[in-house]
């Protein structure tokens, strides 16, 4: 009989036929990311791969401090190096959702600085169960209903989710034969949490986790069809000028409606910089208008193409130290000095250009990277004002527009 071990072992095999040197891996002390870190020990052992363990503190419980305590000492008996990662709460936005890309952000930053480029998750199979519901519950389509992917790359890592296909009662079971402890989160039995009353829903209506999984699944099958539909459409409907994406108007009204939505989606995406969809509805309605905005762009229609690109007021506050990076997409190289700023030219700064030099429409200047000191321009590359600077804007990935995996 193949053990869990021998499993977890086969799966990391799987995403990782050619281990790195080091491994990163997200654990808060509750049952499955504590079996996450007792399972990984193994499998790094056998490959020469070092172990790096952080602890994300949200500062929204006394006991975290506690579970993080737990964490440590594990870690510790296994020789792992172990790292807490605090956060505070603003109290703007969704907590919950703010939470999870804290998360998401303080690990990605916390693997960058360890010179690590792969992270291990401890998401189960009973999760897979719970996000599809929640997704069904919300009347998502495909994408939404689709499973969890074991590996994906985001904020310039690969997140692994080797557990995918254990369930959670399993991951227990084997702490307790190890005589190790985890932390139960109090908010696990809270039911103000969506996930809390969808766990409590499948057990009380006698629903069979493997079987919702299985739909997950599939639903994944499915959307690998249809990206591959929109990548085909992608390559002969989309043309990127510097920041902008132009969509060939007739060729997008010939596609079916799924094919043509997704297009769009993911071209609003990358413009704005943005890892979830706009809502359908809205997207539609852009679709019928001359000039709109939507997910921090620009949409206009013209005679032949449709062009989106960065909206203004989007990018209105985003600053960052020049030459070196702005705004997620762009690169802007050029002589370096003190005190050099990379922010939206905005219309300050476009008074003071020529529009014969623009080398794109006015909305895209309006929104490139410009460089300032203090409330001085310096360089506008789009607009063609001091070719000592340039932007270089990155480029769309070869499998754009893949909708990858945003749980």
């Amino acid at each position: 009989m193949t053990t869990l071990p021998d499993r977890f072992n086969g799966a990391m095999d799987t995403l990782l036929p050619d281990p790195p040197q080091a491994l990163g891996l997200a654990v808060s002390g509750g049952g499955d990311s504590m079996a996450l870190l007792h399972l990984a020990s193994g499998w790094a052992a056998r490959h020469g791969c070092r172990l790096y363990v952080a602890s994300v503190d949200h500062g929204l419980r006394p006991e975290a401090k506690g579970e993080c305590a737990l964490v440590a000492a594990r870690a510790a008996g296994l020789a792992a190096p172990h790292d807490i990662l605090p956060w505070s709460w603003d109290g703007r936005g969704n907590l919950q959702d703010r939470a999870r890309q804290a998360r998401q952000d303080l690990l990605a930053a916390w693997a960058n600085a360890r010179g690590i480029t792969h992270v291990a998750l401890g998401h189960t199979r009973d999760d897979q169960a719970e996000t599809l519901l929640m997704r069904l519950k919300r009347g998502s389509g495909v994408d939404g209903l689709a499973a969890m992917a074991p590996a994906r790359t985001a904020k310039g890592l690969t997140w692994l989710r080797p557990l995918l296909d254990t369930r959670r009662d399993t991951l227990r079971a084997h702490l307790r034969s190890l005589g190790w402890d985890w932390a139960d989160d109090p908010s696990n039995d809270d039911t103000g949490y969506e996930r809390v009353r969808t766990r409590q829903a499948i057990a009380t209506l006698g629903l069979d986790v493997d079987r919702l999984a299985e739909t997950a699944d599939r639903m994944a099958a499915a959307r690998s069809v249809l990206d591959n539909a929109a990548q085909q459409a992608a390559g002969a409907l989309v043309r990127q000028e510097h920041g902008d994406l132009l969509l060939d108007r007739a060729g997008l009204s010939a596609l079916p409606a799924d094919t043509r939505d997704r297009l769009v989606a993911a071209a609003l995406c990358f413009v704005g910089n943005s890892a979830y969809r706009p809502r359908l509805s809205a997207l539609r309605s852009t679709l019928d208008t001359a000039r709109a905005t939507l997910h921090g762009c620009v949409l206009v229609q013209g005679p032949d193409q449709l062009r989106i690109c960065r909206e203004w007021k989007a990018v209105d506050t985003v600053t960052a130290p020049a030459p070196g990076p702005w705004d997620g997409r762009w690169q802007i190289t050029g002589p370096a000095h003190d005190g050099l700023e990379t922010r939206a030219l905005g219309p300050v700064g476009l008074s003071q250009t020529d529009r014969a030099s623009w080398l794109v429409p006015r909305d895209s200047v309006l929104s490139s990277p410009s460089v300032w000191a203090g409330e001085r321009l310096i360089a506008a590359p789009l607009a063609g004002f001091n070719p000592e600077f340039r932007a270089n804007c990155r480029a769309l990935p070869p499998d754009w527009p893949a909708t990858g995996d945003a749980h």
